[in-house]
């Protein structure tokens, strides 16, 4: 499933990828728990999910993470980051997979962060965990709004990354239906 991000979003997200990251100093490290719930044809999924920041990704990094997704998409972004110091992990019930980039934006009210792993976390399809893996579904790409008080997410747990012609970030999703983050809380 091909998601096309709102242009609102999509504008938000590509310039968070390009924020520079001295502009936003934060403490690190920063650890965030939620539930990971999926709705699909009436069957529900929850599990939990941990997020752990160690350090945020420097400005060469998110140029050269950039750089790849326009140079060849999520199998260039899965090489690029693949060399890339850890910057936390994200455990998804028993699995935990490395963060290797982490961006974060200021928004009106909070900010929001963008997370992005070398190897997908699962894969989601037919209604079961572990479907068979395809080609392109490279990474998992998580995004944490922190709004204040209010704080949502979304995970992406196999996704395919790409650019459109106008240079908007397109993530396709391997699963059919999002993977919600609630209940986010930070811990101290």
């Amino acid at each position: 499933m091909v998601r096309h991000l709102p242009p609102v979003l999509a504008a938000l997200l590509a310039s968070l990828l390009f924020w520079s990251a001295a502009t936003l100093a934060q403490a690190t490290p920063e650890t965030f728990a939620a539930t990971a719930t999926v709705k699909r044809a009436g069957v529900s999924a929850s599990a939990p999910v941990s997020v752990t920041i160690t350090r945020y990704s420097s400005d060469a990094e998110r140029d050269a993470v950039m750089a790849a997704v326009r140079a060849g998409g999520s199998a260039a972004l899965h090489r690029a980051l693949g060399s890339t110091k850890d910057a936390g992990s994200i455990q998804l019930g028993e699995r935990r997979t490395a963060i290797k980039f982490v961006a974060q934006r200021p928004t009106p009210s909070g900010r929001l962060l963008t997370i992005v792993t070398a190897e997908p976390i699962v894969f989601l399809g037919a209604g079961l965990p572990e479907a068979a893996p395809r080609d392109g579904f490279e990474v998992a790409v998580a995004m944490l709004d922190l709004d204040g008080g209010k704080l949502s997410g979304e995970l992406v747990p196999a996704a395919k990354v790409g650019v459109d012609p106008k240079g908007a970030l397109l993530i396709d999703d391997y699963g059919a239906t999002v993977v919600w983050l609630n209940g986010v809380t930070q811990r101290d």
